[in-house]
């Protein structure tokens, strides 16, 4: 029997601090923000602006249900449901922004995509959970904590943590 996983719930303070000791790790001043909707929409906007970023773009990325078997689900291609085109992305200094890394699947596919239209893309994300990570030694450039939680932001709390999906945790 599969345990349930541990849940966090983090704060508005919580997420003050996340983003402050996110700041000082950035090695280079990023041209672009590439934010994966959705949970990477609220701290995205929070670093674009301590950071002074303008050209903020968005990423919808989708996986197929899940099949029979969860570990072919894990291998299937991702759909792009929204992705900027190439022209906003070539040649930029780019942070990629997601809220939690957790197999790693998204992220990855979208810092991929960055790259092949010709920019240069870096990860950043609140949490990062090494125990779920898909992608053996590779992680976030940029990383606020470590974890291997559920973590509920303070945005999700009115929904509930029942009614939380799992999603890439």
């Amino acid at each position: 029997m599969q345990r349930e996983p541990r849940r966090e719930m983090i704060t508005w303070d919580e997420m003050d601090r996340l983003i402050d000791y996110l700041l000082p790790q950035f090695k280079r001043e990023f041209t672009a923000m590439v934010m994966i909707t959705r949970g990477g929409i609220i701290p995205g906007g929070m670093l674009a602006e301590a950071m002074n970023i303008t050209h903020i773009l968005t990423a919808a990325v989708d996986f197929p249900a899940q099949m029979a078997s969860q570990r072919s689900s894990l291998m299937m291609w991702p759909e792009f449901i929204q992705f900027p085109s190439e022209d906003k992305l070539r040649g930029r200094p780019t942070l990629i922004v997601d809220d939690v890394w957790g197999s790693g699947r998204t992220i990855t596919a979208v810092k991929n995509r960055v790259s092949a239209a010709g920019g240069f893309p870096e990860t950043c994300v609140l949490h990062f959970n090494p125990y779920r990570n898909l992608f053996g030694s590779v992680r976030p450039d940029y990383y606020a904590a470590v974890t291997d939680a559920f973590i509920i932001y303070p945005w999700e709390v009115d929904r509930g943590t029942d009614q939380v999906m799992l999603g890439d945790i």
